[in-house]
């Protein structure tokens, strides 16, 4: 069992932060997923018909990020929220990467709501998992570069475990150490919402779409929910 914490430092900052943690049990990361096919599918079609487009800097949803972003001494215009960063690339490419069955069906689920998401591979989690500011004593190895250690700056927003960083600036990048990939079998996914009275029903209607995209593919899926009134859920 792995504990998600959300500190009180963050809630006295940030008290309107509400964080779906969507977990999944038993993932088959090998088989076809074919709703999350048509997923990517249809959001690629919405954007080249130009009827819908990803959010951007000037929407509320991400600007309350940026805000957030520049309270912690993060330039949120050089090293962008993942939702910014991938609405961004959507909307030059026209396309969406095509990572493995359980990453992309996030990535389809944070454009398509304008909401930050992120995984975590279980297996490779160590301990509990605590979303509080950096002291700067901590360690970072960024997805993608196993060779490489960061150190957050202090007062940075991070997801960490007993070991090491697992998300830089809240919700930049996640650690190498515990990405997701298609051996991965338990999963936690979050989604991100600093605005739960204006945002909290979007939140909560983009976690149930990731659970029935997971569903299919896996034993088991639960939804929790962490906020300054519950700050603990255990998955």
């Amino acid at each position: 069992m792995t504990a998600f914490r959300l500190g009180a430092a963050v809630t006295d900052a940030f008290p309107d932060t509400l964080i779906a943690v969507v977990t999944a049990t038993g993932l088959r990361g090998h088989e076809p997923w074919p709703a999350t096919t048509a997923a990517l599918a249809d959001l690629e079609r919405q954007l080249a018909d130009g009827v819908w487009q990803p959010a951007d800097e000037s929407d509320p949803r991400i600007e309350a990020w940026h805000t957030a972003y520049r309270s912690f001494g993060t330039n949120p215009r050089r090293i962008r929220p993942s939702v910014d960063a991938l609405g961004r690339r959507f909307a030059k490419k026209g396309s969406l990467p095509r990572i493995n069955p359980a990453v992309d069906s996030y990535n389809a689920v944070s454009v398509r709501h304008g909401l930050p998401a992120g995984a975590f591979d279980l297996d490779h989690v160590t301990g509990d998992v605590d979303i509080r500011p950096a002291d700067g004593s901590e360690t970072f190895t960024p997805l993608g570069e196993p060779g490489t250690t960061e150190h957050p700056r202090p007062g940075e927003i991070v997801y960490t475990d007993a070991t090491d960083v697992l998300t830089r600036h809240w919700n930049h990048r996640d650690a190498h150490r515990t990405r997701v990939t298609e051996d991965s079998t338990r999963v936690a996914f979050v989604l991100e919402t600093l605005h739960a009275a204006r945002d909290g029903h979007l939140l909560k209607a983009a976690a149930g779409e990731l659970q029935d995209l997971l569903a299919p593919h896996g034993d088991r899926t639960e939804v929790h929910h962490l906020s300054r009134e519950q700050p603990q859920v255990t998955v």
